[in-house]
């Protein structure tokens, strides 16, 4: 019995793989993956908002670009800057 043993055994994914396959279905989701450095003014910011929500990087850098166009299209970006420099954030 043990000469018939199934040589279709599956191969455990590499993380290179997983992670690609990862990417791969989030493109496909129409998401799109975006880098990028944070200031130290923003990282603070940052680490604000994930102690306080628990949302991911993703969560939180979408939320900042619709926030951000929110501001943007009902004229207020300006408003946001001089805020964001006042408080030296």
């Amino acid at each position: 019995m043990t000469d018939n043993i199934e040589e279709t055994e599956k191969k455990p994914f590499t993380n290179a793989e997983k992670q690609k396959r990862y990417r791969e279905r989030q493109k496909l989701k129409g998401m799109k993956e975006t880098r990028g450095y944070l200031s130290p003014e923003a990282l603070k910011c940052y680490q604000l908002i994930a102690e306080q929500t628990n949302w991911s990087d993703s969560v939180i850098l979408s939320n900042a670009v619709r926030l951000t166009y929110a501001a943007y299209k009902n004229g207020q970006i300006g408003l946001l800057n001089k805020w964001l420099q006042q408080h030296k954030l």
